[in-house]
């Protein structure tokens, strides 16, 4: 992804990524616990290491095309200050992650080296 984009509901299903450190972890932990609940949505466990292409700590909201046009704009009011990536899951985990992918907030580096095209 070359710059920043606002998501854009393309797709049928999507995952957000909510980024933070230990200094961040409480405001997250509350976050993706709300989101969970507030729009009934699986989320994932809260990763406090890198896992996967993520570089830094985060948890996974997975949520379909229904959510997103009130779940967005709810993530990012209530993100408070966190980094969130937005992007589809279309089957190439290497676009979805790069080209698809849409940020909330400052982008955090992905690696992209380990993913299935």
């Amino acid at each position: 992804m070359t710059s920043v984009q606002w998501p854009v509901n393309n797709y049928k299903a999507y995952h957000a990524h909510v980024y933070f450190d230990q200094s961040t972890l409480a405001s997250a932990r509350a976050l993706c616990t709300q989101t969970g609940k507030l729009f009934s949505l699986k989320v994932g466990r809260i990763h406090q290491q890198a896992i996967g292409p993520h570089t830094s700590w985060s948890c996974q909201i997975t949520f379909g095309a229904k959510y997103f046009d009130t779940l967005i704009p709810w993530l990012d009011k209530n993100r408070n200050g966190l980094s969130v990536l937005v992007h589809p899951i279309t089957g190439n985990d290497v676009l979805d992650h790069s080209d698809y992918a849409a940020w909330l907030g400052d982008p955090i580096e992905i690696d992209l080296a380990g993913l299935n095209p």
